[in-house]
């Protein structure tokens, strides 16, 4: 078949594109503000896609249109397939379809830490010798990708709570047809699509209502609202955490337990203990709490489905975590730029913490990009306040499309900044990416750590703030 994909660029999609050329169809498709890495992944492949949107993008006729969750009505692109009734459908539904129906789906959802929980899973089972096919939302460092097509019955999906398409504003992880299926947490996020906490609840309500009894699932036991899942499975549940205080449940502990935490500078070391019996002490170049957390997920998983304890060790210690999520871009004059994915506040407060564990004594200034929804919601406003002011610095940059919030809806920058600093923690807003850059090539000094956040591209600020520094 050809499909045709509008919006080719954002991950889901491009990985989704992938995933069709390796099942040996024609892929095709468009999209705007195109950067790395999935305009180097589609390159790559080998896939033609254009930089704008325009109706001659459909000729010849696909026998089907995807038509990504970020296109909405008046693309120019998805009014000619409406007009022409070309067939359409979303993205999440030709991943059913074309590769999840008959397979034993792995699905990884919850709040924080999807990426890199599906991409160690992954890899735990790859080092198992199980070989799964992935879908996941980010490129897999021991991988190169972010997405594999093979002949196992294993799946492993990153399943994305935000809604389907302009056409379905179900979540696209209902899709998924999970059969092992892990919530690493809950908290409420997106409130541009969902109305409040119950809302966003439900989303998960439902997802686990999807398991079949024959299947598990697998749960994050220090999040509250995950925890409460574990009472509408009728699959079984496999529970994981870090702290063990009684559940309303009456069990004690989860199943699966991580203590005696090690946080060094080049690994993390903890023991696991599953069912009350020391299952072994293991190690992970990943940092932070928030990522044992993530390691005793993916644990369960693959433990789930038959790997053995060797190879999960081993694919712990071996894991190379995934691009941009803590990813060192470089270091110029003794200053180190990184690169993280976090944009929600919670994220935001345990990438800190993990940079301040990683790299102890040093100074963490806090680049951040207001871009996602969530992110510029007033609601979040002073969790920021909180999370950010727990870095020596923090700059922060323009609202991404601010024209999309009014007062009442809108994060306030200035008032952000002016309470950060009312803290004791110095904090500027600088609009601009170029304001950014010179102001820091002026002030920083070796031994700082330039922790830039952002879901998207940040104007190229990493290589431009590498390059500045380099020049002295």
């Amino acid at each position: 078949m050809h499909y045709h994909l509008i919006g080719i660029a954002g991950t889901a999609m491009g990985s989704l594109a992938g995933l069709l050329r390796a099942k040996g169809h024609r892929v095709t498709g468009s999209d705007e503000g195109v950067y790395p890495p999935m305009s180097m992944v589609l390159e790559g492949l080998g896939i033609e896609y254009a930089t704008s949107f325009d109706p001659a993008h459909l000729d010849p006729t696909p026998d089907a249109v995807i038509v990504g969750n970020a296109i909405s009505r008046g693309n120019p692109e998805l009014e000619a397939a409406l007009e022409r009734r070309l067939r359409y459908v979303s993205s999440a539904e030709v991943l059913k379809e074309e590769f999840l129906r008959g397979r034993h789906v792995l699905a990884v959802a919850g709040t924080h830490g999807k990426t890199t929980t599906s991409s160690l899973l992954a890899w735990l089972l790859e080092g198992a010798g199980l070989a799964p096919s992935f879908l996941v939302g980010g490129v897999a460092e021991n991988f190169g990708t972010s997405f594999r097509l093979t002949n196992s019955a294993l799946f492993v999906v990153e399943a994305d709570e935000y809604d389907t398409a302009y056409f379905d504003k179900g979540p696209k992880m209902w899709h998924y047809l999970p059969q092992t299926a892990v919530v690493t947490n809950v908290e409420f996020d997106h409130a541009d699509i969902f109305r409040d906490e119950r809302a966003y609840r439900f989303v998960f309500e439902r997802f686990v209502n999807l398991i079949p009894r024959t299947g598990m699932l697998v749960l994050g036991w220090d999040s509250p609202l995950a925890r409460a899942l574990g009472s509408d499975s009728l699959a079984p549940v496999e529970s994981f955490g870090l702290d063990v205080e009684p559940g309303k449940d009456g069990s004690a502990h989860p199943k699966w337990l991580a203590h005696d935490l090690s946080h060094g500078t080049e690994r993390t070391t903890f023991t696991i203990v599953r069912d009350g019996r020391e299952v072994g002490t293991v190690s992970s170049p990943l940092a932070g709490a928030f990522n044992v957390r993530n390691c005793l997920a993916a644990v369960a998983a693959a433990s789930a489905v038959g790997a053995p304890w060797e190879a999960v060790v081993e694919g712990l210690r071996t894991f190379r975590s995934v691009r941009r999520r803590m990813e060192i871009r470089g270091e110029e004059r003794g200053v180190i730029v990184i690169d993280d994915f976090a944009h929600h506040p919670t994220a935001i407060r345990e990438t800190i913490d993990a940079v301040r564990q990683r790299l102890p004594g040093r100074r963490i200034v806090a680049v951040f990009e207001p871009r996602s929804y969530t992110a510029q919601r007033r609601e979040f406003q002073e969790e920021f306040r909180r999370s950010l002011g727990r870095a020596d610095r923090v700059i922060l940059a323009g609202l991404f499309h601010p024209e999309r919030y009014d007062r009442e809806t809108g994060m306030d920058p200035e008032g952000l900044v002016k309470a950060i600093g009312a803290d004791g923690v110095q904090a500027e807003y600088l609009p601009d990416v170029a304001r950014i850059v010179d102001r820091l090539a002026g002030s920083t000094r070796p031994g700082d750590v330039l922790l830039v956040m952002s879901n998207g591209g940040f104007g190229g600020i990493h290589e431009k703030l590498l390059a500045r520094l380099a020049r002295g």
